[in-house]
Formats: C-alpha cells, sequence, structure tokens
C-alpha cells in the first residue's frame, strides 16, 4: 500500500499558485499575499474547496497541518486516529485470532479494499472530483455545462475542445483531474 499523502492545489484567480501537501500548499497560499484577490484551495482527490487557516508563521501553520509536525499520545509517525468500530462477538473473535491484533488487521483490511477500487469506480472518482472543481473555478466559463456532460460521457476530444478557451491553469487542473475519468486504449493491445 502506497504511503502518499493527501495532496492540494491553490488558485488565487485564475492563477494557479501551488499544488502539494496541505501545508506547503498553506504556506505558499499565505505567502501570495493580500491584494485583494480570492485564494481557493481544493483537495485533488475530492475537488472539494477546503478552508485551512493561514494565520500566525509559516512554522504555526506548518504544525496545524503537517499531521508528522503535531505531537500527542498514539503513533504520530503514522498518523493513526483511534475512533469507535462497531462489530459482532464472531467479527471481534476472529480479528483477535489474527497476527498483530485487531487494528493491524482492521489496517490491512481497508488497505487491500483500497487498491482493488474498480476502473469504474475510480473513473467515477474522477469525474465527481473535475466536477466539483469546475463547479466552483469553471462555472461561469464558457462551454463549462457542456464539458461537464462531455466528463460524464468519457469525451475526452470534446472535453478538451470545450476546455480549450478556459484560462491555462483553471483548464489544465480541470484536465488532470479528469483523466481518470475517460476511457483510454488498452495500450497492450
Amino acid at each position: 500500500m502506497e504511503n502518499a499523502q493527501e495532496t492540494y492545489t491553490a488558485f488565487r484567480g485564475v492563477e494557479k499558485i501551488a499544488s502539494g501537501t496541505a501545508a506547503e500548499v498553506a504556506v505558499k497560499a499565505q505567502h501570495a499575499g493580500s491584494d485583494g484577490a480570492t485564494t481557493l484551495i481544493f483537495e485533488d482527490s475530492t475537488g472539494r474547496q477546503v478552508d485551512f487557516d493561514l494565520s500566525g508563521t509559516e512554522a504555526e501553520i506548518v504544525a496545524r497541518l503537517d499531521p508528522t509536525a503535531q505531537r500527542g499520545p498514539g503513533r504520530p509517525k503514522l498518523g493513526v486516529t483511534a475512533r469507535e468500530v462497531t462489530l459482532l462477538p464472531r467479527q471481534w473473535e476472529w480479528l483477535a485470532r489474527q497476527p498483530g491484533g485487531a487494528s493491524v488487521t482492521l489496517r490491512k483490511l481497508v488497505d487491500a479494499a483500497r487498491n482493488t477500487t474498480s476502473a469504474r469506480e475510480r473513473k467515477r472518482q474522477a469525474q465527481e472530483a473535475a466536477d466539483r472543481f469546475m463547479m466552483a473555478m469553471a462555472g461561469d466559463l464558457p462551454h463549462y455545462e457542456e464539458a461537464a456532460r462531455a466528463l460524464y460521457a468519457a469525451d475526452f476530444t470534446r472535453f478538451s475542445e470545450l476546455t480549450e478557451v478556459w484560462a491555462e491553469d483553471i483548464r489544465n487542473h480541470a484536465r488532470r483531474l479528469a483523466e481518470p475519468a475517460f476511457d483510454w486504449p488498452d495500450a497492450s493491445v
């Protein structure tokens, strides 16, 4: 299982100002200045807009957003979060017999399920992420509705044509988020 951290992308107006981890993007967004332009930050995997607290020093921002910088109980290097899990007695018994115990086994099961996500599910997630981003950043731009239809129809050629007139950074990010949504020919054939 990859240990990839979630990535984010920040825009100031129509210009992309940063892409990377939460801490990296927040620091760059803070340094982008306060000239009145709106800064929007998006979670790349979902296309959802997020709000980061950009107040304080660079070190304070990093401490708030970098899980490896936080200290406290548990295993901070892994970013482990304790939550309640409700299972039947037979399921707890099975977990108790597994090497490493319940927590290790549950993490392995979740990772295995994440790795076997179907192509159909990855396509749906990419469509939703690209659509959320496009709605926020391109909803008022020419051809937005037609581009959204092309995205859900998996028509890459039409999607590319319709987004060509958008500001370069918005167009490129929308295309990057949408890429897994398109049916690409199998290179092995």
